[in-house]
C-alpha cells in the first residue's frame, strides 16, 4: 500500500555555516546575566544537568560563580579556571567546557585545539556569547571545525517567552553554541 498524501520534509534553510547542515536550535528561559559575569545561576544549572553526568569533569573558564555552584550542587568534579589564563586544565579529559567569548589572549584555532585535546570523545565546548553579532556564531563555528570540533548545537537564552496569543519578541540574551568532540575520530584535523 502507498501512501499518495506522504509528503517529505522541508528542505532546512538558514544554514550558519554554508554546506552543513543547519543545528537544532532551543530555547531556554533564563535570566540574563549580570554586569560583568558570563551566565545567570539559572544557565549555569541548565548548562551542567544538560550536557553532565554525576561526577563527569568540567572545565570552567567563565568569569562569575555561577557555573561553579552550579557544578558542587550537581555533585560534578571541575578545574575551576576563571579569571585565570587557561592554563593547568589538568591531564584528565573533561566532559564538558565552558567559556565566554570572546577570548582575552589565545587565537580561536589555538584554543578549540586546545579543548579538544582536553575532551573526552563526544564531550562538548559550551560557549557563551552576548546575542547581536551574526557574524560571531559563524566565526566561532568555523574555527572550531577548523580544530576539528562539530557544530550540535545552538542554544538561545532569553530573559521572556511571548505569551500565548501575545505577539512579541524574544528577549534574547545570550547563544550558546554547542561544539562537540566526535566519537568516531577521522584521520586528522584540517581546515
Amino acid at each position: 500500500m502507498t501512501d499518495r498524501n506522504h509528503r517529505h520534509a522541508p528542505i532546512p534553510v538558514g544554514d550558519v555555516v554554508p554546506g552543513d547542515p543547519p543545528v537544532p536550535i532551543t530555547v531556554w528561559p533564563v535570566p540574563a546575566p549580570h554586569e560583568g559575569e558570563t551566565m545567570s545561576n539559572a544557565m549555569g544549572v541548565r548548562l551542567v544537568h544538560n550536557l553532565t553526568h554525576p561526577s563527569d569533569l568540567i572545565v570552567d573558564l567563565v568569569e562569575g560563580p555561577q557555573l561553579a555552584r552550579a557544578i558542587i550542587a550537581a555533585h560534578r568534579r571541575s578545574h575551576l579556571q576563571a579569571a585565570r589564563p587557561p592554563v593547568g586544565w589538568g591531564r584528565e579529559s573533561a566532559t564538558l567546557i565552558v567559556t565566554g567569548w570572546p577570548l582575552a589572549d589565545a587565537s580561536a584555532v589555538d584554543f578549540f585545539l586546545r579543548c579538544r585535546a582536553h575532551l573526552v570523545p563526544g564531550g562538548c565546548v559550551a560557549v557563551l556569547l552576548a546575542h547581536g553579532d551574526v557574524s560571531l556564531p559563524v566565526d566561532v563555528v568555523v574555527a572550531a571545525k577548523r580544530a576539528g570540533l562539530a557544530y550540535l548545537q545552538h542554544i538561545v537564552a532569553a530573559d521572556r517567552l511571548p505569551r500565548r496569543g501575545q505577539q512579541a519578541q524574544l528577549a534574547i540574551h545570550t547563544d550558546v553554541l554547542i561544539l562537540t568532540r566526535s566519537v568516531i575520530e577521522s584521520g586528522g584535523v584540517g581546515g
